[in-house]
């Protein structure tokens, strides 16, 4: 992985999923110059400067797409907000939970995301998914009439943001299907915006989904399939064992026993995703104490769970993954026994997308799940 900051894995992992969707590489380095020396001081010491840095780019990049506004440029407009919005969401989710501003940063995503919409992506939107009495925020990007549809959903620290700047959704369209990106509890707006946190019960966020998008005229309601990367490897499989309007699921990174490795990271045992890892991982899920929070976090895996999928099941995982053991990946296909059609595909380091859900080659791993998913959707027609 190309890796910025040597001596700083998240910081590092920031760039490299920056550039991997839609960063351009002379605006992250002249970003990233000023704060090299900050990089030295730890994972989290100098997140605030980051922030300032990625901020100064991003307020540059508003600046011109206003201008180019002003002059009927609309499309060039569109392409600086929307690398604007990928910088700063980049950014704001390296800092603590607690860090001041930080929902004010999150807040000027939203509203940078939306001006990339109505500028360069005017087919897709933001819609509100009905839960339990309150909603889920997601944009969701119309492939055409009765037209499959993949629900995509977070890991620990991604955002809806992110998975717009993924370009996955537009893999999917152009395979003529639709895609619902959610932010869950426990991710994004869900969380910083409305405080809803995770749970282990997933199903329940995948039932809600489910439910909204059989209220809309342009999905075929037969072909709805879920994707999740990260920790979204724990919670796409988990709601398939159970959710059963599902035909396939994807686990982008098996997250098999999130869990164990949060007890491994308690010994530093791999890679953390993000700065300020534990008060992080406590505002996802809702928990105050570490230690109360770790015997909960062993409830959090998958087996007993995977033997209940019963429709097509893809796991992708890099081989030189540093967060979540390659093991968990042969663990989830194993068990994954009443599957119609299971296929693990491990990505090596000679191919590149080795990495945590393949950050370093993020396109790799995105093209070859889509062509799956396309796949198994055009057999069940």
């Amino acid at each position: 992985m190309f890796e910025y900051f040597p001596e700083n894995y998240p910081w590092s992992l920031g760039v490299v999923a920056t550039l991997n969707s839609g960063g351009l590489i002379d605006e992250v380095d002249r970003a990233c110059r000023p704060i090299r020396e900050a990089a030295t001081r730890g994972e989290d010491a100098g997140t605030p400067d980051f922030l300032r840095a990625w901020t100064a780019l991003t307020d540059q990049l508003v600046g011109q797409a206003e201008e180019a506004e002003k002059e009927g440029h609309r499309r060039t407009a569109g392409q600086l907000y929307a690398r604007a919005t990928n910088y700063l969401a980049q950014a704001e989710r390296l800092q603590s939970a607690s860090a001041e501003g930080r929902l004010d940063s999150y807040r000027r995503v939203l509203e940078l995301q939306q001006k990339a919409f109505d500028l360069k992506d005017p087919g897709l939107g933001r819609v509100e998914i009905p839960y339990e009495g309150t909603t889920l925020p997601a944009y969701f990007s119309a492939a055409g009439e009765n037209a499959p549809v993949m629900i995509m959903w977070n890991g620990l620290d991604s955002t809806k943001e992110h998975m717009y700047a993924s370009g996955h959704w537009a893999e999917l369209a152009a395979r003529g299907i639709s895609c619902l990106m959610v932010d869950c509890p426990g991710s994004g707006e869900a969380l910083r915006v409305q405080g809803l946190t995770a749970r282990v019960d997933t199903e329940a966020w995948a039932s809600a989904c489910v439910d909204y998008l059989e209220t809309r005229d342009d999905v075929d309601r037969t072909r709805i399939g879920l994707v999740g990367w990260s920790l979204g490897g724990y919670y796409a499989p988990r709601a398939a064992a159970f959710e059963k309007r599902l035909a396939l699921v994807v686990a982008w990174g098996a997250n098999h026993d999130w869990g164990a490795v949060q007890r491994r990271r308690l010994e530093r045992e791999g890679e953390r995703p993000v700065p300020h890892y534990w008060e992080h991982v406590l505002w996802v899920w809702g928990h105050e104490h570490l230690d109360e929070f770790i015997s909960f976090a062993d409830r959090i895996h998958l087996d007993g769970v995977v033997g209940e999928i019963t429709v097509p099941f893809l796991i992708c995982h890099g081989e030189r993954d540093r967060q979540i053991p390659l093991d968990y990946a042969h663990r989830s296909y194993e068990q994954a026994v009443h599957s119609p059609d299971r296929k693990l595909r491990v990505f090596t380091a000679a191919e590149g997308a080795s990495e945590h859900i393949g950050l370093d080659h993020l396109g790799h791993v995105s093209t070859f799940i889509a062509d799956w998913v396309s796949d198994v959707f055009a057999s069940t027609r």
